[in-house]
């Protein structure tokens, strides 16, 4: 605890970026239909949305042979950053909760399933400047970056988030802006539940240790 009484000053906290920084639900679905109509294969948009914040090879493993899925991967990034642009845009909040982190003297770091040229292009897009950017994350991988950060908190929108922040011993802050509900968040260990990033800057002015 620093003197101030803020125990999080100094310590990074960490945040996903789709469906908790970023609204990429509209290009990663028209990305994936724009997949299958390439390949011929169908893929169900509404079992890709509630698997959303998974890595891209695990969820086209739902729907590609093994042997298949890289050429699909190469695929989907390419419709995905010709469709990016007019499809990609900062959730409300989500400057907001960078720039309080910041303020607070502690790094903003987004930690993400997403690979990195795409990452950086969304975050781009929406005009969203982290400290840094950790990308091909995802449930124990997350954890041990927040461990390797030291990180005081995460933020996201699905299960395996809550759970990663809670294996690195963060404060596990969930946002209902994605696929799951507030309940899903807190059976995977939320400690906190917010509607949206809006309400982050106010928590995290009184949160410590």
């Amino acid at each position: 605890m620093t003197a101030d009484g803020h125990g999080h000053r100094g310590a990074p906290v960490g945040f996903d970026l789709d469906m908790t920084l970023i609204d990429s639900r509209r290009v990663i679905l028209a990305s994936f239909a724009a997949l299958s109509d390439a390949t011929g294969v169908p893929i169900d948009p509404a079992a890709v949305d509630r698997r959303l914040g998974i890595k891209l090879e695990d969820e086209l493993g739902f729907w590609f042979p093994a042997e298949q899925v890289p050429a699909a991967v190469r695929v989907y990034r390419e419709h995905y950053l010709r469709l990016a642009g007019p499809l990609t845009s900062a959730l409300p909040g989500a400057r907001e909760a960078l720039d309080a982190v910041k303020a607070a003297g502690a790094r903003a770091v987004v930690i993400t399933a997403k690979h990195e040229i795409p990452a950086r292009l969304s975050l781009d897009l929406a005009g969203l400047v982290p400290d840094d950017l950790a990308a091909d994350a995802y449930g124990p991988e997350k954890a041990a970056v927040l461990i390797a950060l030291g990180a005081a908190v995460y933020v996201g929108d699905t299960p395996a988030d809550m759970a990663a922040a809670a294996q690195a011993g963060a404060h596990a802050i969930g946002v209902t802006t994605g696929s799951f509900t507030e309940r899903d968040l807190r059976a995977a260990g939320a400690q906190t539940v917010l509607e949206s990033l809006t309400g982050f800057p106010a928590f995290y002015a009184t949160f410590t240790l």
